[in-house]
């Protein structure tokens, strides 16, 4: 495989092998920090799960492959990490309310990426919290907008399992998969910094544009007296979705978390 150089501590293989026998607790802290610390912007965690798959095969090394256990294993521990880290951004959303989108309008925990996050559920439903762990930025902010909606909880992490078993188990077992088939195994092991500094390179391009453009506007609205750059009580509560928008035709009035 090559080496990246540019951006070594986002080379999912670098990540793995750099933390020895802490390889799969690694993984499983990445991946539950994606929904349940909020930072899930820029670790790369569709690539890693496909690459902790793939490495999951046996090697001179291990049996096993680089983590030592059956694939299963690995599979199933990131994927109860997934579910783990969707259940704590939900609790956080629940417990803290609104007053979670009280943020200055800078960065990339910004009023857009709520109201489009918003916009998913309102599209898809409950759904959404199934819909956004292959979108990022997305699955981030899903749980918490969950929360804070007060979507109702036994719904919520049914919802939160299901997409924790398809992304987690799913993708890493499509990597343990790739790795049966030679010419695939190949390309990936060999052109995977390739493809990943592209994904980095877009995401990197796309919220480096979407930071500025937002800045220029709330500083243009400061500028003409529109807004103070700051989301007030108001606006966070206008930010919090109606039940209805989990499930229009269920009623919600039912016991919640």
């Amino acid at each position: 495989m090559h080496t990246t150089g540019l951006i070594p501590w986002l080379d999912p293989q670098t990540i793995i092998e750099a933390a020895g026998p802490w390889a799969l607790v690694v993984v499983c802290f990445i991946v539950f920090a994606e929904t349940g610390l909020l930072v899930g912007f820029l670790l790369p965690g569709d690539t890693l799960l496909v690459i902790a798959g793939l490495l999951s095969h046996s090697t001179a090394v291990a049996a096993n492959g680089i983590f030592g256990v059956n694939v299963w294993i690995v599979a199933l521990s990131i994927g109860l990490s997934a579910f783990i880290g969707g259940e704590v951004g939900y609790l956080i959303g629940h417990k803290a309310g609104p007053a979670i989108f009280e943020r200055k309008e800078s960065g990339l925990f910004s009023k857009k990426n709520v109201e489009r996050t918003n916009a998913f559920f309102e599209r898809f439903g409950g759904l959404t919290v199934i819909l956004a762990r292959f979108v990022p930025i997305v699955r981030t902010f899903a749980p918490v907008a969950a929360g804070v909606g007060h979507m109702p909880w036994r719904k919520y992490s049914l919802y939160n399992l299901i997409g924790a078993v398809i992304w987690g188990v799913g993708l890493t077992m499509l990597g343990y998969a790739i790795g049966f088939v030679p010419w695939i195994r190949d390309i990936v092991t060999e052109y995977i910094d390739v493809i990943l500094i592209g994904v980095v390179v877009i995401t990197a391009a796309v919220t480096i544009w979407h930071y500025f453009r937002e800045r220029a506007k709330v500083r243009r609205e400061i500028a003409e007296g529109i807004d103070d750059g700051v989301i007030d009580s108001a606006e966070a509560r206008a930010l919090a979705l109606d039940e209805d928008v989990f499930d229009p035709r269920e009623d919600t009035d039912g016991p919640t978390r």
